[in-house]
């Protein structure tokens, strides 16, 4: 075999994706322990957007201003490369690039909506701007997550890669992977896992499982959305510390998720901590806060699962051409745009090329790995409170809360 991929998510489809479009001779395989979309791809909120969890601002301090604007260019050039890939490709995800709708309520989100236009204008490289709601970013597209990636399992497995669904990876090493099924032998291995890498040996603390839920409404009436003040193909969010994002689906529902839900001891997964009836309850009232006329729609749907987060927020493609093994991940779900970046980075590093993906900034970066229990349960669960507690504070004080500027360093910013 000449490429195993360990993950049939979005970052594992891209990457052979990419490759069989590059090199129609490579033998690539992906493993995947359920079916192909079944983690955080196939659930998420539907934000092909091109927000990377580490801010700009934060990228250059690190890596210096011309590799954080790289970064930032590059990402929006992303969401138009997903459109054009589904549309070459017949992949029916219910596309619409329409923007981000960031609501401001009340003088501190005013302010924060004040600062993003300022920041935005600050690099030059979009066209983030103010409005009487609160902010306006066009570098982004609404689409059904479930739809794109077995749209694009469909394509992939039409390039001549094979899907090995239902099949357990249990460990990996150099050209080598072990599954329950036996072993198989290749030139590279590429670890795509995401946040299921914590319940694997190798990867268990170099991304911290962070779980966020949805729910959906009913479909709505057209003049209920131009209350709204939301078009089609448009996202929204506002900006409170402890994240709510949302969207206008192709079927005028509200699909609309959040975070809130607890950190489980020892990096666990399990498929009930998908349904938290707490958090469900939280979104509901949430959305009636945002959105009155909603506060009798039924809510005909439930979900959740696991996301990515690395120590320093910070999303990293590697390749080590000595070992063969090649890894993305840590997108803090920011990755249904972040994936495709993924996807033909690593086909550009497996395949030996130097091209201006290779020379972003989180291409080699590692991140420092998450502190064993307890540190790591008390950390992350104080971390989500500490967020619910700085827009309780905000709303008491009508000041910038205290509790989030001291987070800020440990949330991407």
């Amino acid at each position: 075999m000449d490429v195993a991929i360990v993950g049939a998510g979005l970052t594992g489809l891209w990457t052979a994706y990419y490759l069989a479009k590059a090199d129609p001779t490579l033998r690539i395989v992906v493993l995947e322990k359920q079916i192909a979309g079944f983690g955080a791809s196939g659930r998420n909120g539907g934000w092909c957007s091109a927000l990377f969890p580490a801010s700009t601002a934060k990228l250059e301090r690190m890596h210096g201003r011309p590799a954080a604007l790289a970064m930032r260019r590059a990402m929006i050039d992303t969401v138009d490369e997903v459109g054009r890939v589904s549309s070459a490709e017949g992949i029916d995800c219910d596309y619409l690039r329409g923007g981000t709708v960031s609501f401001a309520r009340g003088s501190v989100q005013r302010a924060a909506a004040q600062t993003e236009v300022t920041d935005a204008a600050a690099y030059g490289v979009d066209e983030i701007i103010q409005t009487a709601q609160g902010s306006f970013d066009p570098a982004c597209a609404r689409l059904h997550p479930g739809k794109l990636v077995r749209g694009l399992a469909r394509v992939v497995e039409g390039l001549g890669v094979r899907i090995a669904e239902q099949t357990e990876v249990l460990d990996w090493q150099p050209h080598r992977v072990l599954t329950d099924r036996g072993s198989i032998t290749a030139d590279t291995v590429v670890i795509a896992t995401e946040g299921y890498g914590a319940t694997l040996p190798r990867t268990h603390r170099d991304v911290l499982p962070l779980y966020s839920l949805m729910i959906a409404t009913e479909p709505l009436s057209d003049a209920a959305w131009r209350e709204f003040g939301i078009e089609h193909g448009q996202t929204f969010a506002d900006f409170r510390h402890l994240l709510v994002y949302g969207q206008r689906t192709a079927d005028n529902r509200v699909a609309f998720g959040g975070r809130g839900a607890r950190y489980h001891w020892g990096s666990s997964i399990r498929s009930s901590y998908d349904r938290a009836p707490d958090v469900f309850e939280h979104l509901r009232v949430t959305l009636a806060d945002l959105f009155p006329a909603t506060r009798d729609v039924a809510v005909t749907h439930r979900w959740g699962g696991p996301l990515g987060v690395p120590r320093d927020w910070h999303a990293s493609v590697r390749h080590d051409r000595a070992t063969g093994i090649a890894s993305a991940g840590g997108y803090v779900g920011d990755g249904l745009s972040t994936t495709n970046l993924a996807g033909r980075t690593l086909s550009d590093l497996i395949l030996d090329r130097a091209t201006e993906l290779t020379t972003l900034p989180w291409v080699g970066h590692r991140s420092p790995r998450w502190e064993p229990e307890p540190l790591r349960y008390v950390g992350a669960n104080l971390g989500t409170a500490a967020m619910a507690a700085a827009d309780t504070e905000e709303r008491l004080t009508g000041s910038p809360s205290r509790i989030a500027r001291l987070m800020a360093p440990l949330t991407g910013h």
